[in-house]
């Protein structure tokens, strides 16, 4: 038996073969679109173009506790974009989203459209907007921005560090798993300490810092993304836990998480959402009932 000879990189990378893994189809070292695509535009002034990932969570999230706060304006049409078949490729899409990552958001209310791309940027756009959600007050609101911006920083570590070596690469390396693993519990570590002394990231009061680290630290505290609570010791992390129950009970959480999601229970799935009466009528249990 032999040695597998250490990797020595090239002086100049090419790109010559996919990478592998669960995602090597959609990977390339090059941006814009492959494909020509219109996107689909419903009635409502806000149009949102997203998959059900944790980024994607974050918007659907925020439109319904919009909703849920009485701010009519805030009706939405959630598109469903379909990352694994490279629908954020389509030239609609990249028109909007020019890093071809979801969610995108055009806001059709004014005289001419606003793009907005990028997750925390949607965020803060429509706490702007509606006057929700971002405190006020100077310091509140410094903290708020501050955990939005730590959670855009940090998650990157967790999803295409932790997660893809952890989950999804073609073969396991010790290395890559351990330091990720590592950072990654580093980062719950300082949540669990913010979250010993404050209700909510910003202090004591809801904010889009928690609608943007949630779908993200959540699902990992509850061992819902890469199979890795028992790995990680996430029930270890109690003050992470209690934060997380406590917004998933949230409803408007409740109906964010269902939005585009096309994986779990069917009853848990709306692929599309055009009026809230969708969350009733045509979750994606009813529609395979239907046809049936």
């Amino acid at each position: 038996m032999t040695d597998t000879p250490a990797y020595v990189p090239p002086k100049v990378w090419t790109w010559n073969k996919e990478n592998g893994g669960q995602f090597a189809n959609i990977n390339r070292p090059i941006a814009g679109p492959t494909h020509d695509k219109e996107l689909p535009v419903g009635r409502h002034p806000l149009q949102l173009y997203s998959l059900a990932t944790p980024n994607g969570v974050k918007a659907t999230v925020m439109l319904e506790e919009l909703l849920a706060l009485g701010h009519k304006g805030a009706e939405y049409d959630a598109w469903l974009i379909k990352i694994g078949n490279g629908d954020q490729f389509g030239s609609g899409f990249v028109d909007i989203s020019p890093n071809s990552k979801i969610p995108a958001l055009m806001d059709r209310s004014g005289p001419e459209p606003i793009r907005v791309f990028e997750s925390g940027s949607i965020l803060v756009y429509l706490a702007e907007k509606f006057g929700a959600f971002l405190p006020k007050d100077i310091k509140t609101r410094t903290e708020a921005m501050s955990w939005l911006f730590w959670q855009m920083g940090s998650a990157p570590y967790l999803g295409g560090g932790f997660g893809h070596f952890y989950a999804y690469a073609p073969t396991k390396i010790e290395y890559a798993i351990d330091r990720f693993a590592m950072e990654t519990k580093r980062q719950l570590d300082v949540l669990d300490r913010r979250l010993a002394d404050n209700e909510y990231l910003a202090g004591n009061e809801y904010t889009i810092a928690d609608i943007a680290v949630w779908p993200w630290y959540g699902a990992l505290a509850k061992g819902l993304v890469y199979g890795a609570g028992e790995f990680l010791s996430v029930q270890d992390y109690k003050n992470v836990q209690r934060w997380t129950d406590q917004i998933a009970k949230r409803p408007a959480v409740k109906r964010g998480r269902m939005v585009n999601r096309v994986s779990g229970d069917p009853a848990s799935q709306l692929h599309e959402r055009h009026d809230a009466s969708d969350f009733e009528t045509k979750t994606q249990d009813k529609i395979e009932a239907a046809a049936s």
